[in-house]
């Protein structure tokens, strides 16, 4: 079996390449390397191109028949919430050009399913504390709106060439399956309270006077390694057959605030350094959690990882990368 991967240097899309190719299977990865890392591919063959050029959809079919690919998992996206509010125009035409000349290269070169990276983002700021898929979506930003275009997008190139699909929508990742992956970017909460404690100063939290148990925001953490696993789930799953619900939450049904997990942070680190409370961010809903009863039923996967196995192996990747994090 031969996979695409798009955006496989990336973190998330560099956990499914590893998984992959313990797995024995040939994988080929397109990715920009504008986020991306190409050490992190191993063997895999890696052509470097960005697939929102109007030549790709080419470039991509003639790859796709030339290594003869059965399957496409594309990550390959920006998505920066606030990047995408400052260049909403750049954001819908890297995410749905690129999008759609991955779709039409399978097509063209007749390639049956495809994985989708999708967000919670589609949802907005939902008023119900744990969210399903049927879910009537709001999103409020550029990079949101681009995913959920993405599946609509998806479920018509499926409805009138026969594609399958599977459209996954990540809550919030963190941790690393391996340490030579970990997160590069500082961008969630997990890294960005890392960098503080590596600089000696307080982490930060926005907002404790939320409608919740510690008055700080709940969230929905999934490891990086469960989310890989439910890539290669869907995957199985597709080659199948198509799926009736293919639109599917990937996060653990559990609540963290932000409180428990900086608490853990400062707990796997040693770290005696007190929070600091600072006030809210605009747009962000006091509880977000994910209803995972749909993708237990439908591919039968459950994350096995909990806020303690993410903090720890999140740390261990920090500091392959930041050895003075040790020290701190």
């Amino acid at each position: 079996m031969s996979t695409l991967v798009t955006g496989g240097a990336g973190y998330i899309g560099a956990h499914v390449v590893r998984l992959l190719q313990e797995r024995d299977e040939r994988v080929i990865v397109v990715d920009d390397l504008s986020t991306g890392d190409a050490d992190r591919v191993g063997d895999a063959r890696l052509e470097q191109f960005d697939i929102a050029a109007p030549d790709a959809r080419d470039r991509l079919a003639a790859l796709m028949r030339d290594e003869h690919v059965e399957a496409v998992i594309h990550f390959a996206a920006k998505k920066q919430v606030g990047e995408s509010m400052e260049r909403p125009l750049w954001y819908y035409r890297q995410n749905l050009d690129g999008l759609n000349n991955v779709l039409g290269a399978m097509v063209d070169a007749g390639v049956p399913s495809v994985v989708f990276s999708s967000s919670a983002a589609v949802y907005g700021e939902p008023d119900v504390p744990v969210v399903t898929e049927d879910y009537h979506c709001r999103p409020i930003n550029p990079y949101g709106q681009t995913k959920f275009a993405g599946e609509w997008l998806i479920d018509a190139a499926a409805r009138a060439h026969g594609l399958r699909a599977a459209k996954l929508r990540y809550f919030n990742v963190a941790g690393a399956g391996w340490e030579d992956l970990g997160d590069p970017a500082v961008l969630n909460l997990v890294p960005m309270v890392f960098e503080r404690i590596t600089r000696g100063e307080a982490p930060l939290i926005f907002g404790d006077d939320y409608p919740t148990a510690d008055g700080t925001c709940v969230r929905d953490y999934i490891h990086v390694y469960d989310l890989a696993d439910a890539h290669l789930a869907a995957l199985d799953r597709l080659h199948e057959g198509p799926l009736e619900e293919s639109t599917l939450n990937i996060g653990t049904g559990t609540g963290y605030s932000v409180r428990q997990v900086v608490n853990e942070i400062l707990r796997v680190t040693g770290s005696d350094l007190v929070p600091e409370v600072r006030g809210r961010r605009a747009g962000d809903p006091p509880q977000l959690i994910a209803d995972s009863s749909r993708v237990g039923r439908v591919l039968g996967w459950h994350a096995s990882h909990d806020l303690a196995d993410i903090v720890t192996s999140a740390w261990s990747g920090w500091c392959v990368r930041h050895p003075e994090a040790r020290r701190a």
